[in-house]
């Protein structure tokens, strides 16, 4: 009985082991983790630390620098253009008949008055000459009432003729004279005509392509006329300025300062002609908020063409004495733009600045540096405040010295293992 009830004693080292080892893996691992940290904060300390630059390390970084200098700086404002005749003439006809005759070709420069076309004048001159004859018919009839008239009156004063009937043939001569005036309206219109039969070039230009060939009926009016007649020699570009830059030009051509205008190609990088602005429009788009000014060239090349979308630049005036330095100098930072300023200690300064006009490769700077600072214009990755740096262009011997004694070193180098 006591023997059944009996068991054997669980041992005292087995239940307690397994708790003693988890808590023993726990800890391993929580050692682990905290080497990890400490690794990891310790090789990001040191990677942090060798970027330094300057006193921590004493390695200094090579840069690029420039001089900041004087100058003159242009005003210069760029819009887009198009390139629009001064004069563009349809040559038309007055009246109606066939061309008999094109004087022109396609292409040519013509003069003003110079022989366009002509247009057959055998109708126009047998009217001419009807009117004429007309006329001539009228002009007797006036010369014979005016002889009645005349003797009327003589006998009017001896009382031989009736007053009504002297008074007729005055108002018959009067009569007459109208008729000849209206006979002599038609001759001259008629020889008029026979003026426009001949189409002449009304302006100095280039004729365009050709509307209507030789033998064609042509009609006073009729679409697209004979040719279209374009003055190319000068021409205007035609161009917009914002409203906000509107005064200062204003003020410019107000004083009598003529306005200089280069034209650019579309891609703004080839000069085409130089001019100068002729006149400015009289009211502001209300729509853009712009204004158009016209500009004359005198394109003796012709390398204008009319409808031709060029750059305006506009020279509005010249900066003088301005300080001006590399637009690559800028940097942009938290506080707006800024440039590294090089010390005597071959330490570099931050120095934030004003920027004023820039043509893309100078800027002008109206706050912040002054003539004869050292600015960094390339190298400035790494810079920050107190940062030591060095210019190889203030040493450029010690570097050519150094490039020379390496083919030296090389070559004895190679004697020693011969």
């Amino acid at each position: 009985m006591s023997e059944h009830n009996s068991s054997p004693a669980p041992s005292p080292s087995s239940s307690p082991r397994r708790p003693s080892r988890s808590r023993r893996w726990i800890w391993v691992v929580l050692v682990l983790l905290l080497l990890g940290i400490l690794a990891y904060v310790f090789l990001g300390h040191r990677e942090k630390a060798s970027r330094r630059v300057g006193s921590t390390t004493g390695v200094a970084q090579p840069v690029t620098v420039e001089t900041v200098a004087t100058g003159d700086m242009p005003v210069i404002l760029t819009e887009l253009g198009t390139v629009v005749p001064i004069t563009n003439v349809t040559v038309q006809t007055r009246v109606e008949g066939y061309l008999m005759d094109v004087k022109f070709t396609e292409g040519q420069h013509v003069k003003k008055d110079d022989l366009l076309a002509v247009i057959d004048p055998r109708p126009y001159e047998v009217a001419l000459h009807q009117y004429q004859g007309q006329l001539a018919q009228d002009q007797a009839q006036l010369e014979r009432a005016r002889i009645d008239n005349a003797r009327y009156q003589k006998l009017i004063k001896q009382d031989s003729v009736a007053a009504m009937t002297a008074r007729d043939q005055e108002f018959t001569v009067k009569q007459l004279e109208g008729t000849v005036k209206v006979d002599q309206a038609l001759v001259d219109n008629q020889k008029l005509q026979l003026v426009y039969c001949h189409i002449t070039a009304p302006v100095d230009g280039r004729v365009g392509i050709r509307a209507v060939d030789k033998g064609n009926y042509v009609a006073a009016g009729q679409s697209g006329g004979l040719a279209i007649l374009t003055q190319m020699q000068p021409i205007s570009v035609i161009f917009t300025l914002p409203q906000d830059q509107l005064p200062q030009v204003a003020d410019q051509l107000r004083a009598g300062h003529p306005l200089q205008v280069e034209a650019w190609n579309s891609s703004n990088t080839q000069k085409i002609a130089t001019g100068s602005v002729s006149s400015l429009d009289s009211q502001i788009d209300t729509a853009t908020g712009t204004v158009r000014l016209r500009a004359i060239f005198p394109n003796e090349d012709e390398h204008l063409f009319p409808n031709q979308f060029v750059n305006a630049r506009l020279l509005v005036t010249t900066l003088h004495d301005a300080i001006i330095v590399p637009s690559n100098a800028l940097q942009t930072g938290p506080n707006g733009q800024f440039v590294y300023v090089v010390k005597a200690d071959n330490t570099v300064d931050v120095r934030n600045v004003k920027p004023g006009i820039t043509d893309g490769t100078r800027t002008v700077v109206t706050e912040g540096l002054n003539p004869g600072d050292r600015v960094v214009t390339d190298g400035t990755d790494h810079l920050r405040a107190g940062a030591e740096v060095s210019i190889p262009a203030d040493h450029p011997d010690t570097s050519k010295q150094k490039q020379d004694a390496h083919p030296a070193s090389s070559h004895r180098h190679h004697n020693s293992t011969n």
